[in-house]
Parts: C-alpha cells; structure tokens; sequence
C-alpha cells in the first residue's frame, strides 16, 4: 500500500484538484443570489425560478461526476488494492445493487420533481453548492433544516441527502443539503469551512426560497455530523470573541447530530481497524498536531462560558448497533456537553446500525423514527401542526424487506 503520509504528495494532489476544480466551474449552474419568492415555479407558488435548462443541469452533473470519480481513483492510489479494500468495495456494491430499486426512484425524484433546487452555487470553492427540497404547499414561511452529509470525509455528496429531504419536505419542511470537498480534493479544515459558508448562505437568503430565516436547524449524518458540529462551535467561539461572522449561531434552534464522531482522537485506531488507515485519516484531519482542534468534544472542554451559553440545543442521535461510529462517541460527547452548561439530549435507536436509521428505515415505508423525532423538536410548540403530521398518509415502501435486511448483513458500514 502506498502511504499518504507524505505532506508534499498530498499538497500536490489538492492543488491539482481545486484548479481542475475552478476551471469545471466556469457556468455555474444557478446564481448565487435567488430570485424573489412568488414566482409561481413550484407547487406552493415561491420559491426562485429554476436558472438552468435541462442541458446545463445534464452538463453540470455529468462534470460533477466527473471530478468525483477522478477524485475517487487518485484516492485508491493512495489507498492501494488490498484485501480489506476490494472485500469492503464488494460488499458495498452488493449492498446498493440490494438497495437499487429504492435508490431508483429516489433518484428519479432527485432529477425530475420540481420540488428539488439543485445545485444553487453558495461560494467560490469547487463543490460550493446545495440542493434545496421545497414542501408542495406553503403557506406560509416553512422550518428549515440545513442538512451535511456524510461519506467517511471521502465520498460525502449533497444527493446523498435526497431521501431524508424528501421524506421531510413531504412533512413541510424546507431542506437544503449542503455538499463540500471532499478528500483529497481538501482537508477538514476545507469542509468545515465551505459547510460554514453553505450555512449562512442558508441564514441569509432561505426567506426568498419561502423558508422562516429564525426558524432555521442544523443536522449532520456520520461524518457530516462531525462537520456540521465543527462549523457550529468554530462560530460559537468566533462570535463569543468578537470576531467577523457572516452568519449568527443564535440563528439556528437547533442542532441535530446522527451516528456522528467527536473525538478524532478515540476514533483513529477504530478507524483504522475497519479499514480506513491512520495515515489516510490523519492527512484527512491535518495531522495529529490537528486532532484536538477538530474534535468538538475537546473544543467544548476548553470553551468559555459565553461560547457555551451561545450553542443551541444539542440532539444526538445514535444507533445502538452502529460500528462504523460506536454510539459511546454519542453519548461521552453528551456527558461533556452537559457537564459545560450547554443543552444535550441523546437519543438512542435500540438494535440500529449506522444505515439503519437514515437508509434502511425510510426506504422500509411507514413510520420512520428519525423524521418522527426531528419533527416533534422542530414543532414541539405547535399542536396543530403535528395533529396534521400524525393524520398525514405514511410513505409507502421502497424496497423488498427480504433486499433490506439481506443489504443490512452485507452492509460495509
């Protein structure tokens, strides 16, 4: 296996990335800056009209997909073709071939529902962009929930998101899933820093997408959780110091953390047993030296008072039989939360493992705990409005129960 250790050889490799990055980006999809509500282009009535032709949209995900899979087969170079990596690469093709029919027809909604705001630009970076999912009927400004996906730090995509913001658009909830570089076309610091400025551009401009810019929460998946809860303490600290911020942590009610890691530092030797090797991850994360700094439950001992009284509420939320991410990273960071001041709540899903939760479940039909779970802390002082989520027709299944629990055995995560 060939190492990444080497600063020089990765260095080399981001730079590559980011300018062939740029020069891919030279007709953005959709303009930064949203049109108006109300000009009748969705089922509600606002919302920006749609910037692009079908043919711009083919074009931008044909060099988005592109760049990911270029991206992908200089990463295996680093990784190498081992055992471990061709059974686990195995296992995962198995795994979303079981799955396909669900991911079918979620990514026919994904592509052709006027619901869906793809690819709307938020900053300069390659992958500075985020797809917005619109609820059908809004009547007035809708909760928002500004999503960070997850994919190991490696493979994280917005569409990845498609489901959890279907399922809570049908619900009236506003979703915008926020992408970002992924290694080795940046290192954390990149990702926090572009999942940032994909927040405030979420703070700053959801009103004219029908959203309710003070009815706005924070939710991240896996490594995306990781993300989501750097990007919120980083502001946290700035703003409690007095420092430039372009988006406000008092803006956001609430954060949601699912099957996340905060501690880098009691995660690099599980990590690497499941396979994804010390130096690959440690370059991912800036070195050891940068462990501690990109670690909220570390971050969040050394904080003031005044960056804790700023956090908002704190919802964790973890699979009982999650390997991947063991949900003791949930609950340890929980405790620590607590014992600073801040609001925590952890919520554990008994027999889950880290698919369970945001893929399996919602793809079975019916009730779904996680939406069930947000919904009733984003509406918890609004009787009325989950009166009408509980009469509300539950969504059908996707895929077979014998695809989806041959596909929870074989499942790499």
């Amino acid at each position: 296996m060939r190492s990444a250790s080497s600063a020089d050889e990765i260095g080399a490799l981001l730079a590559r990335s980011d300018s062939a990055g740029r020069r891919r980006r030279s007709s953005p999809v959709q303009s930064a800056s949203p049109r108006p509500a109300g000009c009748g282009c969705c089922g509600g009535g606002s919302g920006p009209r749609r910037q692009s032709s079908f043919r711009d949209d083919v074009g931008h995900a044909a060099s988005e997909t592109y760049l990911v899979t270029r991206l992908t087969f200089t990463l295996l170079q680093y990784l190498g073709l081992g055992y471990r990596w061709m059974s686990q690469l195995l296992a995962l093709t198995i795994y979303a071939i079981l799955l396909m029919p669900g991911f079918l027809q979620v990514g026919y909604y994904y592509f052709f529902s006027s619901q869906v705001r793809r690819s709307i630009v938020y900053g300069e970076q390659p992958r500075n962009r985020l797809d917005f999912y619109i609820p059908k009927d809004i009547n007035r400004p809708c909760p928002v929930v500004a999503f960070v996906t997850g994919g190991a730090w490696i493979i994280g995509y917005k569409a990845w998101g498609a489901l959890l913001g279907r399922r809570l658009a049908e619900r009236g909830i506003i979703v915008a899933c926020i992408d970002y570089r992924n290694f080795p076309q940046g290192t954390i610091g990149d990702m926090v820093s572009d999942a940032s400025q994909g927040i405030s551009y979420v703070c700053n401009n959801i009103a004219s997408y029908g959203g309710d810019p003070n009815r706005i929460y924070l939710m991240g998946q896996s490594a995306g959780a990781h993300i989501a809860a750097c990007a919120l303490i980083e502001q946290a600290v700035k703003e409690s110091s007095g420092q430039s911020i372009s988006w406000s942590v008092t803006q956001i009610k609430a954060y949601f953390g699912l099957s996340g890691g905060y501690n880098m530092h009691s995660l690099v030797d599980h990590f690497h047993e499941r396979g994804l090797n010390r130096s690959i991850f440690l370059s991912i994360m800036e070195g050891e030296e940068s462990l501690s700094r990109y670690s909220p439950e570390i971050v969040v001992k050394q904080s003031s008072s005044q960056t804790i009284a700023l956090l908002p509420p704190i919802v964790l939320m973890h699979g009982t039989e999650d390997y991947s991410i063991p949900s003791s990273a949930s609950q340890t960071f929980a405790d620590v939360l607590q014992q600073a001041g801040a609001e925590a709540k952890l919520l554990l899903y008994e027999g889950k493992t880290h698919t369970d939760i945001f893929l399996q479940d919602p793809l079975r039909g019916g009730r779904d705990p996680l939406v069930e779970d947000v919904l009733s802390i984003i509406h918890v002082d609004d009787e009325l409005t989950q009166e009408k989520i509980a009469l509300a027709p539950a969504p059908r299944r996707l895929v077979f129960e014998w695809q989806l629990q041959l596909a929870r055995r074989i499942s790499p995560f």
